[in-house]
């Protein structure tokens, strides 16, 4: 009986299992059993993936706190990958295990779904798209429930995630819309109220409309209820406040993350105290409350990591109060700690570059633009910009290394004796104090061997130990005022390193001189036994040694020595005076064109008018110190443009400022009458050219422009007056702007091209095709023009070969009438003879027969007496003399 029933209660059980695992079935036990297996099975490690997934985006995602920080921590990356790739494994298992909760317990009975689960099934599937950045799909995911379950209790969330969704495919304008929606149904200010407005709030963001991003960021603030979304929320509202210019309000914000104290991220809280610092006016702050507080943050031992954004505040704080030699240690100090923030070091960098620039350190500064350079993004406009200030500092180098040491010279050589022994003596103290402390130093290692000579097999170690015995006493000499050799220039920690001990390096050598003796830079110096040997050969050899540094350091230690030295030649000093003044009207213009260093460019300026520099320098200089000051000094520039009229009134810097050019005078900006000219140029305009950009050069005379004018000039002359001439008006450019794109390019061509031009010559070799040329005056009178008019009517009626005529310019009061088109000398003959018997043209005028190539040669050197006085070409006149033969350049072809 017993077993009657468990038989029947087991086949009981199973069928009852098989009905409750049916998806087909529309039964109270399916529908519950499929539903808890989806939600507590599959759907929950569903969720500790995509979870941990997250955690790992949002760890390996670095906000960039120098700018606005995005609303979601995720990064999209811009590689392009196959839309069904996934990159990390726990979004993959997340959308593995939707997928499998989909299609294994999805009960879809006549249309409906039973399982109240599959919609939650759907958005894990959508989330984990996302997160991988597959959008397409996960719009997809999210649109379906959207469509299969508008009913569901997570109806709220998915249209949120299609929203964000919407977004990273860059459909702001339809998230603003559809959000706006979802908010007038959201009936309860919850968490999901927050998420929709900060959704919608980086929305506006993208669309730049940051009025309205504050709105609805402040609500998602007030409704969250996640300490880390609040922080983060607190934090970008400073930034946009920041961005609206509300100052008030963006401190408050960013005092509200730092008083949420542990509830808040401490990168957020430090920011914000950081935020707060580089928004002050220290002219108007408690400086003694604001050292104070930084110097507790500082020694905080919970802000270690955060070291370096404290100290780079600290040492902007030193450095926008003049004190540069504290903002250069804090500099160093935010440098020293790692850290991942490339701007943060760029930031460190130009700072330290900016103070040595100021200092007239160039070298040094330069080297720190290098540094910048490595830690900013290629192609952006701040590394464009820094990459040009490293270019110009190239010529602000050169030329202040010039200036500094031609002063220096000269100030000296204009000393009385007493004056420059004096200064020679000052000198020579210092290098006596640097000498007695290395002398010290060689006899404590000196008293060290030998005491250890007597004992050769003691231990390294003991040594070492007596070293450090003999050097660990060392204080700060009383006379000198020289510290023990330091590491990081902490004073209070010596270096253990040896190579750092100068006691220590004393000892080795002296230790390696006693036991090898003086050894050859060699290989394999260690197989030479011949120690004492080469001791005995040596000794000798260093008394003389020893005998010679003594004698140089006795002469080192003599004023005469270094007077000596002086230039005394008239010729030598007038020559570094020259340079000098030079040096400073270059970084004068320098520092006014390319830096937009005003003060220092007026500086310079200034030094060199008190100078008594030659006479070719004082107007350039007068009147670049006056275009600095009419921005600097509008007092100033009014009395100097006044003297400049008063002392030279017939100077084109006068006219220039008196405006007496009349017509002459351009009434535009340089950029557009340069735009202007050029399109003449271009025209083949060069003879009206030449007057108006000599007009127009006296007037952009200081003008970042001007170089173009003057190359410009170039080649107007160029086009008129051969390569020669255009040789020695690109050397102008070349010597007058050397610091310039437009000069350095020039520099290059002379190096280049020019070469190549001037090499150029007539030749015999056999053409493509030849030219007639009929020599015009120019302005043209009426006989060039019916001789014109007959030669386009020859071109037209001749029917054997296509020709063509031109009127092309040669010189400034020459043209050439040109047939082209001609395939043989023969026939270019031929062609000259009926124009000159045949009676509908009857063309008396000299003409002559050229190939292409030599016309080239002709239009590039413009030397065409040569070219008829050596035989080159063929004359033909009433009575056609002998042939003689010439070669011809295009007029589009001229330099």
């Amino acid at each position: 009986m017993k077993k009657t029933i468990i038989k029947s209660l087991s086949v009981f059980v199973c069928l009852l299992m098989v009905v409750a695992c049916s998806t087909k079935r529309n039964s109270f036990l399916a529908r519950n059993n499929h539903a808890l297996s989806t939600k507590y099975n599959i759907l929950y490690n569903g969720d500790i993936a995509l979870n941990k997934g997250v955690e790992e985006l949002k760890a390996q995602y670095k906000d960039n706190f120098w700018e606005l920080l995005p609303i979601e921590r995720m990064q999209v990356s811009q590689e392009t990958t196959n839309p069904n790739q996934t990159k990390n494994p726990n979004f993959d298992r997340a959308e593995t295990k939707a997928t499998k909760a989909i299609q294994r317990h999805s009960m879809n009975i006549d249309g409906t779904e039973k399982n109240f689960q599959i919609d939650e099934a759907h958005l894990l599937l959508g989330q984990a798209r996302y997160y991988d950045q597959r959008f397409i799909p996960a719009l997809e995911a999210f649109n379906y429930v959207l469509y299969k379950y508008p009913t569901s209790s997570k109806i709220y969330e998915v249209k949120i995630w299609r929203e964000k969704t919407n977004m990273r495919l860059d459909n702001d304008a339809l998230a603003v819309a559809n959000l706006n929606k979802l908010l007038k149904e959201i009936k309860f200010k919850d968490q999901i109220f927050a998420d929709a407005n900060a959704t919608i709030a980086q929305a506006f963001l993208n669309l730049q409309q940051k009025d309205s991003a504050v709105a609805k960021l402040k609500l998602a603030t007030k409704f969250t209820k996640r300490n880390e979304e609040k922080a983060r929320y607190h934090f970008i509202l400073g930034q946009l406040y920041d961005d609206l210019n509300y100052k008030d309000s963006a401190f408050t914000e960013y005092q509200t993350v730092i008083d949420m104290n542990r509830k808040a991220s401490r990168l957020y809280i430090i920011q914000a105290h950081a935020k707060q610092a580089s928004r002050l006016d220290f002219s108007k702050t408690d400086t003694l409350l604001f050292l104070k507080k930084f110097n507790k943050l500082v020694n905080d031992r919970e802000n270690r990591p955060y070291l370096d954004i404290l100290n780079h505040q600290i040492g902007l704080f030193y450095d926008k109060n003049k004190q540069t030699e504290k903002a250069k240690k804090y500099y160093a100090l935010s440098l020293k700690k790692q850290t991942l923030d490339d701007y943060l070091i760029a930031s460190n960098y130009k700072n330290l570059a900016a103070i040595y620039f100021n200092d007239s350190q160039y070298t040094i500064a330069g080297k720190y633009y290098d540094s910048t350079l490595t830690k900013l993004k290629p192609r952006t406009r701040e590394f464009n910009l820094f990459t040009k200030k490293r270019e110009n500092l190239a010529d602000v180098i050169k030329y202040e290394t010039i200036a500094q040491t031609n002063d220096s010279i000269l100030a000296v050589t204009s000393m009385s004796k007493i004056d420059k022994e004096q200064y020679y003596q000052k000198y020579i103290d210092k290098i006596k104090v640097i000498d007695a402390k290395i002398e010290k130093e060689r006899l404590i290692a000196e008293k060290i061997a030998a005491q250890q000579d007597a004992s050769s097999s003691t231990d390294f170690t003991e040594k070492s130990n007596l070293i450090q015995n003999a050097t660990s006493q060392k204080t700060v000499d009383k006379n000198t005022g020289i510290p023990p050799v330091t590491i990081g220039g902490k004073n209070n920690a010596t270096s253990d390193f040896y190579f750092y001990n100068a006691t220590t390096v004393s000892y080795g050598k002296l230790e390696f001189k006693r036991l090898w003796g003086n050894r050859p830079l060699a290989e394999n110096w260690r197989l030479n036994t011949s120690k004492e040997v080469s001791q005995d050969a040596n000794s000798s050899t260093d008394v003389d040694a020893a005998n010679e540094t003594k004698t140089e350091q006795n002469i080192k230690y003599t004023t005469a020595f270094y007077i000596s030295t002086l230039p005394t030649n008239q010729k030598i000093l007038d020559s570094l005076a020259k340079d000098r003044n030079f040096a400073y009207y270059q970084l004068g213009t320098i520092y006014k064109e390319k830096f937009k260093e005003y003060q220092l460019a007026a500086l310079k300026l200034e030094k060199l008018l008190n100078q008594n520099p030659e006479e070719r320098l004082v107007l350039p200089a007068m009147y670049t110190l006056y275009k600095t000051y009419e921005i600097t000094n509008p007092n100033k520039a009014l009395a100097l443009k006044e003297e400049i009229i008063s002392k030279y009134p017939e100077s084109r810097y006068a006219q220039i400022l008196k405006n007496t050019n009349g017509q002459s005078t351009i009434q535009t900006k340089p950029e557009e009458a340069y735009a202007a000219l050029f399109a003449n140029y271009q025209s083949g305009m060069y003879r009206e050219l030449l007057p108006i950009l000599e007009a127009a050069i006296d007037q952009f005379t200081g003008e970042e422009l001007l170089v173009k004018f003057e190359l410009l000039k170039a080649n107007c002359i160029g086009k008129l007056k051969g390569v020669a001439e255009f040789k020695k008006a690109l050397n102008y450019v070349a010597l007058t702007y050397p610091n310039s794109f437009e000069g350095k390019e020039t520099e290059l061509f002379l190096s280049t091209k020019i070469p190549y031009l001037e090499s150029l010559s007539f030749t015999k070799e056999k053409p493509l095709s030849w030219k007639i040329l009929f020599p015009i005056n120019f302005p043209e009178n009426k006989s060039s023009k019916e001789l014109n008019d007959k030669l386009i009517q020859f071109a037209k009626e001749r029917t054997i070969e296509v020709l063509t005529t031109s009127n092309d310019i040669f010189t400034s009061d020459k043209n050439f009438l040109v047939v082209h088109g001609i395939k043989t000398e023969e026939s270019a003959k031929g062609i000259a003879s009926v124009l000159k018997e045949y009676k509908e043209y009857k063309i008396d005028d000299l003409s002559y027969v050229i190939s292409s190539d030599n016309y080239k040669v002709l239009q590039i050197k413009k030397n065409f007496d040569e070219y008829i006085s050596n035989n080159w070409v063929t004359i033909a006149l009433k009575n056609p003399p002998a042939e003689t033969k010439v070669p011809v350049v295009k007029s589009n072809t001229a330099t």
